[in-house]
């Protein structure tokens, strides 16, 4: 009967809850937003949390993996890391989905979750061509959408938006040819950020 009791709490249990006390300080942040619970986790608990969220909490699907940049948000100080590592969870059984955040800069070392999930193969593959996020013990960690010879991480906010080379195919050289790119970068109109009066 008290098993049974125990149970039942720890199925009510909210996720952010049953993480904090799973793992303790670990846990750096749960805020509820409009869609679901978003978590910050220390970035050496990340295989961890995950393992623990899809055995014992039934999110049985990591829906997306991506990088965010936010060097230029309004709300980002200097002491803070530079890129998060965004995680999308989905429990099909539950009807429910969770959002992970783990805090890198430049050169740390995020510790891949393919063993978790193995779609997060490509998803990690992705962040690490597009922000430069490197993932630690990933099978295949290799450029996914950009050239073999690309130079630079597009998405990241430092990244010109008009790139640094231009590619075409030369027919007299048969081959493809790289040259500066000569284009003016032209902004129209200023960034916005959400939350941000406009008016």
């Amino acid at each position: 009967m008290v098993q049974d009791d125990l149970g039942k709490k720890n199925d009510t249990m909210r996720d952010g809850e049953a993480l904090k006390q799973q793992f303790g300080e670990q846990i750096l942040q749960v805020t509820q937003g409009l869609d679901c619970e978003t978590v910050i986790v220390a970035r050496e608990a990340i295989v961890e949390v995950c393992h623990f969220l899809k055995s014992a909490r039934g999110f049985e699907q990591l829906m997306d993996l991506c990088g965010v940049d936010m060097s230029e948000h309004p709300a980002h100080r200097d002491d803070e890391p530079r890129f998060f590592v965004v995680y999308h969870l989905l429990s099909v059984s539950q009807n429910k989905r969770i959002r992970l955040k783990v805090g890198a800069d430049e050169r740390d070392l995020v510790d891949s979750v393919t063993e978790v999930w193995p779609t997060a193969n490509w998803f990690e593959r992705e962040a690490f061509d597009m922000f430069g996020i490197i993932f630690n013990h990933h099978p295949d960690l290799r450029r996914l959408l950009t050239d073999y010879g690309f130079e630079g991480h597009p998405l990241r906010k430092d990244f010109p938006l008009t790139g640094r080379v231009e590619m075409f195919f030369d027919d007299a050289q048969w081959r493809c040819v790289y040259r500066p790119n000569k284009l003016e970068n032209r902004v129209l109109i200023e960034k916005a950020w959400p939350g941000v009066d406009r008016g």
